[in-house]
């Protein structure tokens, strides 16, 4: 069973470790958020998320659907940057628990459903729209069994239709269990977040602190056909009688015009203890290194392949475009820096003022660079992001971005990266000049003829590197689009320094070669070589979609996937282009300056 990674930090596990008999179990655990504790009898109230499909990749809002109601009215959660841009709409609901006490309730039975009613559902049914619910930060899980495989979900069904089309029938009955661990007061500090927020135990009450904390939260879902005519005479939070999952369709709760739902659940709490959830190993050995040649190896093979040194006066020559090429340089460590630590790496136009410096051999015109820099790349963002927006604001969809969301996104844009960009690039123009080991010729040195053109070699060596990324980006695009688990981190993490190595070994090789048939023009090939996996990445997608996503529906999906897709890859092209850049960069340098040249 695929587990994601604890919740609380690895100190505090590690300490309760040793007040806690460990033993294995089906909890789930989410990244940076912390349990609640709970005592017997504590109300616990679940929330809903937007409605998501495997299909249409378009959320829709819970309610959305003629679903119960919680009585107090519907709020909406505090919502944070990352919910919005997800699509995230997190409501309250109806759902109320009460730790340890298993029952089963009522919740309310609909009006009579009208035609816009029933089409809706039949809509959401057929495209396999998925119900989300969270429980203390714990997203609802089921469990089916396809050939012999359990598997697991996050969500429930809206409702089902059988193979052979006749009907839909609506989920209307869940049977929800809760597994829960309990915990035993012994001078440990428990943090616990609820409605409220943070709570610490004090000092005096962690001898007494006892209480449970929930680890898993798993649901049966059920179509149960009831009297609507009995079930009306109920109030919200009745108790009823435990109902079993009917396996015959004429028990099912069909969708139809004027058919009225009633709305049940049941709880069971289990106690269960805690797994420990290590993704991240360490890595113990280097995995692969650069071939060192000897001495006399090199020196043979400088005496069979001169020819590189015949462009010593034009090696350094200013590429054309050459702004445009510190500028993705610049994005592209911004990027791969951003994904260690965001704030501080923002400030990496840093390295497209002091690229820019090395090849003009003066500061004037660093402000435009550091301009370039930080709007290189979030502008392309902005546009397709604000292109698919706009396909999600026409379907009516909770994944669309607000107006106001969109100023929060320019304040952060304007206000925190741009000025981090500039005064990364003020400290660029600071920084010591990196001289050239030989001197550029004032005229230009011509590059002899070749049989075939220098860029198809460019772009066929961007295979080598995607050969060490394209089996792990099935798992990861199965991830993103199929609502399946990654877990296998530890995995990715070697598949990332393989390509990091890959991609600094195909530059540098490449841009070998065009030096030894005197072709000085190595700058944007060096960058290419190895961002051109990118290319290889979005035409992976393609065939992605076409073969692994033929449940997606419609056009619109199909470009948001294309869309979201194409941003990967530019991305990708960034970061990876600026390791073989400045792997290249580094290695021509080098190389002029360790051998002596008349």
């Amino acid at each position: 069973m695929e587990l994601p990674t604890m919740r609380k930090p690895l100190i505090f596990w590690l300490c309760v470790s040793f007040n806690v008999f460990v033993q294995i179990s089906n909890a789930f655990y989410l990244p940076g958020s912390y349990m609640h504790t709970y005592s017997n009898g504590d109300p616990i109230y679940a929330k809903v998320n937007s409605l998501t499909s495997i299909e249409t990749e378009l959320p829709f809002s819970y309610y959305s659907l003629p679903y119960c109601q919680p009585l107090g009215g519907i709020k909406k959660s505090a919502e944070n940057l990352g919910e919005l841009l997800r699509g995230d709409q997190i409501d309250n609901s109806p759902y109320l628990f009460h730790m340890n006490v298993n029952e089963s309730i009522y919740l309310c039975t609909t009006t009579a459903l009208n035609e816009h009613e029933v089409k809706l559902l039949k809509q959401r049914t057929r495209d396999l729209y998925q119900v989300n619910m969270i429980l203390d930060n714990l997203p609802v899980m089921r469990f089916a069994n396809q050939n012999g495989v359990k598997i697991q979900w996050i969500g429930f069904p809206v409702g089902y239709t059988p193979p052979d089309g006749s009907a839909d029938y609506i989920i209307n009955h869940l049977k929800f269990t809760i597994l829960v661990h309990e915990y035993e007061g012994s001078g440990v500090e428990i943090i616990g977040t609820g409605e409220e927020g943070m709570g610490v135990i004090s000092e005096s009450d962690k001898k007494k602190a006892s209480g449970y904390e929930i680890v898993g939260f798993q649901v049966v879902p059920c179509s149960v056909k009831r009297d609507p005519e009995v079930m009306t005479k109920l109030h919200m939070y009745d108790n009823f009688s435990s109902t079993s999952c009917p396996s015959e369709l004429e028990k099912y709760q069909p969708i139809r015009e004027q058919e009225r739902i009633s709305f049940t659940y049941e709880v069971e709490f289990v106690k269960t203890g805690i797994v420990f959830v290590i993704f991240l190993r360490t890595v113990r050995r280097d995995l692969t290194r650069y071939e060192e040649l000897d001495k006399e190896a090199q020196a043979q093979m400088n005496e069979e392949l001169s020819g590189w040194k015949l462009v010593v006066g034009d090696v350094f020559r200013e590429p054309d475009n050459s702004k445009l090429l510190c500028v993705m340089v610049g994005d592209g460590v911004q990027i791969l820096g951003m994904a260690a630590v965001t704030i501080v790496f923002a400030a990496l136009g840093y390295v497209s003022v002091r690229l820019w410096r090395t090849m003009k051999g003066t500061t004037e015109g660093w402000r435009s660079v550091s301009w370039f820099a930080a709007c290189f790349f979030p502008g392309i963002a902005f546009i397709i992001l604000t292109g698919l927006n706009f396909l999600l604001w026409g379907s009516k969809s909770t994944g669309a971005i607000p107006i106001s969301l969109y100023f929060e996104l320019f304040f952060l844009w304007f206000c925190i990266s741009v000025p981090l960009t500039l005064i990364g690039g003020f400290m660029g123009t600071k920084a010591p000049q990196i001289d050239y080991p030989v001197r550029t010729n004032q005229i230009p040195r011509e590059v002899p003829a070749r049989k075939y053109p220098s860029w198809l070699l460019v772009l066929g060596a961007g295979t080598l590197p995607f050969g060490t990324l394209f089996i792990e980006l099935f798992f990861i695009l199965s991830s993103i689009w199929l609502g399946r688990f990654y877990y296998v981190f530890g995995f990715l993490l070697v598949v990332l320094l393989l390509l990091v190595i890959v991609c600094a070994e195909v530059s540098v090789v490449l841009t070998y070669m065009h030096l030894c048939v005197e072709d000085w023009r190595w700058w944007w090939k060096a960058f290419f070589a190895s961002g051109s996996v990118a290319l290889y990445v979005f035409l992976y997608s393609i065939n992605y979609l076409v073969f692994d996503l033929q449940s997606l529906s419609g056009p619109i999906s199909a470009m948001l996937y294309l869309g979201y897709s194409l941003l990967m890859a530019i991305a990708i092209m960034l970061a990876t282009g600026t390791i073989g850049f400045l792997m290249s960069f580094y290695f021509v340098h080098y190389l002029f300056s360790s051998v002596k040249i008349d």
